[in-house]
């Protein structure tokens, strides 16, 4: 019987140690020959140069000559450049040798630019796995376990608040010292014998294993992996993104088990382990890798895996390809977004939502939008007809060369199309209502391709991105404006009315007066002439638009809060109750993060009594409740929380904001706070200046400031009633004003 492939790998002095998944746990083998490699491409006297420098580098394996395509363009006609091909002693040299090329050997003798570089940033286990052809899914339901530990537990080096899948060590087995902990700890890991350790923080790996050196364990004593020993893989960063910023926390490798951090890990708070072992099978990316990388970081792997698999198209180190000249008339066309319908600020009674699923996949799918085919650069003859030109921008797409690559579907077709069937079968399955277990693995899967999808789009016009291409993005958003004006022509010619429309989504109800055509016909009809399922999401009973506010407070320091009564609402900022009894809520406090649990629950039950009364009065009865009960201090303080991310550096804050209080009582407590980490407090005195304007979760005692939370409350029951025309001064007036409370006050 064959060997399992294997689905960790750890690299040391030249070696790769596998790891395969047996029915008892898990067996090792040590490979000794790989030799990771590098490409460069460049004139021939050029390589034949740099060839020879690299020939005598200790860290060079060997170098030889190949035949790659250096880009989409030239394997979709066939066509393949010859390039240097340099094989490194280790992983790590990969890097450093690319560093040495760019700055010393090109630098020094050549012009700039003069080579491009190609597979250098691939992380280990992934470039492993391309180029030994691995498949790391694993072959058994993967064991896993949970350890937490609080983030002042952790800044102060304290073990004995440890949790084990949720539950306090200390509480559990009657002992609260460190010693007493990690002997729990250690028995806990030889009885369930995880293959995942699910942990809070990475930095969890090296403080126990300090502990347990400090408190006398030996190395084969207590260990968090499978064989004594931990790496560390990556110190921590600070990043920007879309123009936010984030932070990487430091990264950990044990023997035998992948790592995941809930702290570095978006896809696993969003799908849980299915999720991540979904897009292991899609991107070949390692367990532990997939964990820690981004929505775009796994879409680019899984194209990486199909150029390097099915078109032999080497992974540009930087994007190389510019944007091409356009005329004015074109620049004009293509510098726009999807397009928006402006919502009807107000309370619309019977409404109707509907959507194209997964529109911008589905639109590069429908029509083969990929970097070689908009306005490719070849002569391939006369296949261009007018259905292959892109609305209002005149770009060509032309057709897969089928002789020049393996299958004849364009690029990115051919990364999403899989995705996007499994997803649709993936919906089939749930509409059979599966037993739980498979239903919950199923809606895992299906979130995670969502989120993979949703970043495909954007992803052709960042920067960066290995096979972006800024002409397919202003290309999909030209079909999606098309899609979107042929879908409103089609519903007010059959008696719908569109209160609001942003990309693929619109919300319609019935012309005043008229009696409409049955929305699902009209559906039907408008899928089949666009060549994109048009779906029915839901119906309400009322949908209330949210008007913008003229000022919008930044999350820390309050704005005037004053709403422009006929502006237009955020693009996704509206409530509503669907027919099925369910609300639903998009833009408004609730749905977002640095909002209290108090300020989010009482802004559902100012909608809940809007939904009961159709009365303004009868909501601010229901605020009056609840600042009642802020008056009183009946509030628990962990429902008061704030949570919000840090932009920069404590010392680079001029402002004295309540981020900044929180960044010092952090400092105080010894806990250091990043960029892109996020901080949590109460406040307890806004009027205050400097540490003492908040309190910090983990501090015990303390009050909170009412006005502040009182504020909070208005504001979010000024987001309920603003689409009724009622504004703050109103509702304050309303409050004033002596009326009696009505007894739906006092019902949640």
């Amino acid at each position: 019987m064959s060997r399992p492939e294997p689905y960790a790998f750890e690299f040391e002095d030249g070696t790769v140690r596998e790891w395969q998944l047996t029915d008892m746990g898990a067996d090792s083998t040590l490979v000794e020959d790989y030799t990771p490699s590098l490409f460069v491409s460049g004139p021939d006297d050029s390589l034949a140069d740099l060839r020879a420098r690299l020939e005598v580098d200790p860290k060079v394996a060997e170098t030889r000559l190949e035949r790659w395509a250096t880009d989409l363009h030239e394997a979709h006609v066939g066509e393949r450049s010859e390039v240097l091909r340099v094989d490194c002693e280790r992983v790590d040299d990969v890097r450093q040798l690319a560093r040495e090329i760019r700055g010393v050997h090109e630098s020094g003798t050549h012009a700039p630019g003069t080579f491009r570089l190609f597979d250098v940033d691939l992380e280990p286990g992934f470039r492993y796995c391309l180029d030994r052809g691995i498949d790391p899914t694993p072959t058994r339901e993967l064991r896993t376990l949970r350890l937490d530990l609080g983030d002042h537990s952790l800044a102060a080096g304290d073990v004995s608040a440890l949790r084990i899948e949720g539950e306090s060590v200390a509480d559990t087995d009657g002992g609260g010292d460190p010693q007493s902990v990690l002997e729990t700890l250690r028995d806990r890991l030889e009885h369930d014998d995880p293959d995942v350790l699910v942990v809070s923080h990475g930095d969890l790996v090296p403080l126990l294993a300090e502990r347990a050196s400090e408190l006398g364990f030996k190395a084969d004593e207590f260990h968090l992996g499978r064989t004594p020993g931990w790496t560390q893989l990556a110190g921590e960063t600070t990043y920007e993104s879309y123009g936010r910023v984030g932070h990487s926390p430091a990264r950990y490798q044990v023997p035998g088990r992948a790592i995941v951090d809930t702290s570095n890990s978006f896809l696993w708070n969003q799908s849980g382990l299915a999720g991540l072992e979904y897009m292991v099978e899609q991107t070949a990316r390692p367990l532990q890798e997939t964990a820690w990388g981004s929505i775009g970081t796994l879409l680019t792997s899984r194209q990486i895996r199909l150029a390097r698999r099915e078109w032999a198209v080497l992974a540009p180190q930087n994007k190389w390809e510019p944007e091409r000249f356009s005329d004015v008339r074109t620049l004009h066309a293509a510098d726009r977004g999807g397009f928006t319908f402006e919502p009807e600020v107000g309370f619309h009674e019977d409404v109707h939502e509907i959507d194209f699923a997964s529109l911008y996949p589905r639109i590069i799918c429908e029509h083969g939008i990929s970097p070689e085919t908009v306005d490719c650069a070849h002569d391939a003859g006369d296949f261009v007809d007018d259905s292959h030109r892109v609305p209002e921008l005149g770009y060509e797409v032309c057709e897969p060369v089928s002789d020049a690559v393996d299958g004849d579907t364009a690029f990115l077709p051919a990364v999403l199309g899989p995705l996007l069937a499994d997803r649709a079968a993936i919906k089939d399955r749930l509409a059979d209502d599966p037993a739980e277990p498979e239903a919950s693995r199923l809606r895992a899967e299906s979130g995670a391709i969502k989120w993979v999808l949703v970043s495909s789009f954007g992803y052709q016009g960042y920067r960066n991105a290995k096979y972006g291409r800024i002409e397919c993005h202003e290309a999909i958003n030209a079909y999606a404006r098309d899609i979107a004006l042929t879908a409103k022509r089609r519903l007010e010619d059959a008696g719908w009315r569109i209160v609001h429309g942003i990309v693929d989504s619109l919300w319609v109800t019935p012309r005043e007066g008229v009696d409409p055509e049955s929305l699902e016909d009209v559906i039907d009809r408008v899928s089949a002439q666009v060549g994109i399922p048009l779906e029915h999401d839901g119906s309400y009973e009322w949908v209330c638009f949210v008007p913008l506010r003229e000022s919008i407070p930044d999350g820390d320091d309050e704005g005037t809060g004053a709403f422009e009564s006929g502006s237009a609402g955020a693009l996704t900022k509206y409530f509503g109750k669907r027919e099925l009894g369910t609300y639903k809520f998009r833009g408004i406090e609730l749905r977002q993060r640095s909002t209290p649990a108090f300020v989010a629950e009482s802004q559902r039950a100012f909608v809940e009594a809007l939904d009961r009364e159709r009365e303004p009065e009868a909501v601010c009865d229901v605020l009056e409740r609840r600042l009642g009960s802020l008056r009183r201090g009946d509030v628990d303080l962990s429902t008061l929380e704030i949570t919000t991310r840090v932009s920069k550096p404590l010392s680079a804050y001029r402002k004295r904001t309540r981020t900044v209080a929180a960044l010092e009582r952090y400092e105080r407590r010894g806990i250091n706070r990043q960029p892109g980490q996020s901080v949590r407090y109460v406040v307890a005195d806004d009027d205050a200046r400097g540490p003492e304007r908040v309190r910090l979760p983990f501090e015990a005692g303390g009050e909170y400031d009412t006005d502040f939370y009182a504020s909070q409350l208005v504001r979010a029951c000024e987001s309920v009633l603003s689409p009724l025309g009622w504004d703050r001064t109103r509702i304050r007036r309303a409050l004033r004003d002596g009326r009696l409370l009505e007894l739906s006050a006092f019902v949640d």
